[in-house]
């Protein structure tokens, strides 16, 4: 998720953990812990692009990083603040950690919570940046955050936070549940032959819901809005995966694609290879738009194979907002 949100999350845990004791302070701590994981991000600037995808969501955000670190943070943390015990504080530490992690597997991109096992939990049911999750999170937790640490508003008003945003999340996954019906029923109405169908919020919101269908040659991309009211069309994206051609061979071209499950596509333009990560989407929800949110172009120098991700428009993310706005609306 975004960075203000696991804000949000890491200062509520906090305040659950140790408010009672430490007052403000718990959600302090909290809240450094809930963006302590998301350094991965400013490590990953100082490898290649494919590593840097490779670290992203990879050992800072695991149980086994959170276990090690919560407990040297924590011990840290009492040796100059004593008015809780170091246990206390390697507890609030670890929790901090641990739920930013938890809440990552429930996005797209997901998280290797079980680094160093090979196994990335993602479950794609709420989008990175999702406004009705974080605002109540984060009003309750303002709310608290005035109140004395002995006063019992100020517990009620974390609680319902960490509740509101919990309930949210868990109906968001009977949303996806629905969605993903409804998708796959308009594939065996239209008599699509289909190998694999992945479903997932589109930016910003969880009424408007996306499907990822492999066939054979290409992949079909559909949208669903809760108010629709027409049936679902399908656009098509040839794999082209042929065009790789010797690149699909190369190490790093190999660990692109690992990194993408699978779904990915290729396209050329100006004799200069892309290739499209499909996990994240277009920039577009308008029909058959073909510019990919993550693209990397795969070029070669001096024998040696480089791939750069493709820099994302302004523009057209402004334009996607509309979009979506229009879309959500229904059919």
């Amino acid at each position: 998720m975004d960075s203000l949100t696991q804000i949000v999350l890491g200062a509520a845990v906090g305040e659950a953990v140790l408010g009672k004791k430490v007052g403000n302070k718990a959600m302090l701590y909290g809240a450094i812990a809930g963006t302590i994981p998301d350094f991965d991000v400013y490590i990953g600037k100082l490898f290649d692009t494919v590593t840097a995808l490779e670290l992203h969501r990879g050992f800072t955000h695991s149980i086994l990083f959170s276990i090690v670190f919560g407990w040297i943070f924590g011990w840290l943390i009492s040796l100059y603040e004593k008015n809780a015990s170091a246990k206390e504080w390697m507890q609030l530490m670890f929790w901090g950690l641990v739920t930013h992690p938890i809440l990552d597997a429930f996005t797209t991109w997901g998280t290797q919570l079980f680094w160093p096992f090979d196994f990335r939990l993602a479950f794609k049911n709420i989008f990175v940046i999702d406004p009705l999750y974080t605002l109540p999170f984060l009003l309750f937790l303002l709310m608290a955050m005035f109140q004395s640490k002995a006063s019992k508003k100020r517990k009620k008003y974390n609680n319902l936070g960490l509740i509101i945003s919990s309930s949210y999340m868990f109906l968001t996954i009977i949303i996806k549940g629905i969605t993903y019906t409804k998708f796959k029923h308009a594939l065996d109405s239209q008599g699509i032959v289909y190998n694999e169908i992945v479903t997932k919020p589109t930016p910003l919101n969880t009424v408007l819901w996306s499907a990822n269908v492999a066939t054979e040659d290409a992949y079909l991309i559909g949208y669903y809005s809760l108010f629709d009211t027409k049936p679902i069309e399908f656009y098509s994206y040839p794999k082209n995966h042929h065009l790789l051609g010797k690149y699909n061979k190369d190490t790093k071209v190999k660990r692109l694609i690992k990194i993408t499950k699978g779904w990915y596509t290729i396209s050329e333009k100006d004799n200069t290879l892309y290739l499209n990560d499909l996990r994240f989407g277009l920039l577009s929800v308008a029909p058959n738009f073909q510019q990919f949110a993550f693209s990397f172009k795969i070029a070669e120098e001096h024998n040696i194979v480089t791939i750069e991700e493709v820099p994302r428009n302004r523009e057209k993310a402004k334009q996607l907002l509309k979009d979506l706005w229009l879309r959500i609306q229904g059919n």
